[in-house]
């Protein structure tokens, strides 16, 4: 732990991937914000291998303005293990995640502070809006969302992103979790603390296009699934046995039908419809089993999160 004496006020971190382009409108626009509060903060960008000039850009400007601090990790290791790496090296006392693509709006930092000086540990900015997103994204990811509160025990709020206030003390617990697998909107939720929420309408991305695709998107849920609930497993019971009762009462059925009407029926229709039906279940199950247990295999290799290659600014031992 970094002595608290000499750490700044105030921490952003930005995962960055492919950022050039926004890279000057994003310092531009939050450097001002940040000044508005205190002289004493970090912007901890994480160049999680960037393919354009986004790395030549952050050390420009971490040669022009120090306070703005590079980790450049040696490969692209996702947005959840770029967040964590800048997490892991933030050290002010209020600590807040930030995307680059400026779509959360900087000027809720001061009001986030000021919750923040009130007591709260936490404090999250919530979507009353999100425009420019379509709606099959609002939609799935109302979907989700609702899922998920009601399959674990973490109340995961809705149309909260990863933009929120932290406080140093949340922040080294979040460095104390291990797991390689990471949903990090739900190891927020699961450290707890005492939280509120300021409400604010999501503007579209000022520069660029949105670096998660459908394939991502879907990955990251199913992250956040399996990583906090072993309902998927619990289904796969509930539903085997469903499927023994009514196989059984239409063996019965069956036996009884052909015993005592003598009504021979023919077994090729219903033969192929018991075993194709076992079979996807079988399937689905076996599928279900092995998400758990590619996680565990995972876990078990003890690999780390991400590998810096670079940084400028950091502290010694940091």
């Amino acid at each position: 732990m970094k002595n608290m004496t000499t750490d700044p006020l105030l921490s952003i971190v930005i995962p960055m991937y492919n950022e050039e382009a926004g890279m000057t409108l994003l310092f531009n626009t939050l450097s001002p914000v940040l000044d508005s509060i205190t002289d004493d903060w970090e912007i901890v960008c994480v160049n999680d291998g960037s393919k354009d000039g986004t790395l030549e850009g952050l050390r420009a400007w971490n040669a022009k303005e120090p306070r703005i601090k590079l980790i450049s990790l040696s490969r692209n290791f996702g947005k959840e293990a770029a967040l964590t790496a800048g997490l892991h090296h933030a050290w002010g006392k209020a600590v807040v995640p930030f995307d680059a693509d400026l779509q959360d709006p900087p000027e809720l930092i001061p009001q986030m502070m000021e919750k923040w000086r009130e007591g709260y540990k936490v404090v999250l900015a919530t979507r009353k809006q999100r425009l420019g997103e379509g709606a099959f994204k609002r939609g799935t990811a109302w979907m989700f969302y609702r899922l998920l509160r009601r399959v674990t025990s973490i109340d995961i709020p809705s149309n909260t992103g990863d933009f929120r206030l932290m406080d140093q003390k949340v922040v080294e617990v979040l460095r104390l979790l291990p797991e390689r697998t990471r949903f990090m909107k739900g190891l927020f939720a699961w450290v707890g603390f005492s939280t509120t929420c300021i409400y604010f309408d999501r503007a579209p991305r000022a520069v660029g296009a949105p670096k998660q695709s459908i394939a991502n998107l879907w990955r990251l849920a199913k992250d956040g699934i399996f990583s906090f609930t072993t309902f998927p497993l619990r289904l796969t019971t509930y539903l085997g046995v469903f499927i023994s009762i009514f196989a059984f009462g239409y063996a019965f059925w069956l036996l009884q039908r052909t015993m005592i009407h003598g009504v021979d029926v023919p077994g090729y229709a219903s033969l192929m419809a018991a075993v194709l039906c076992m079979g996807g279940v079988q399937l689905i199950s076996l599928g279900i089993i092995g998400e758990y247990l590619g996680r565990i295999y995972r876990e078990a290799k003890h690999r780390p999160l991400y590998i810096i290659e670079e940084s400028a600014g950091l502290p010694p031992n940091s």
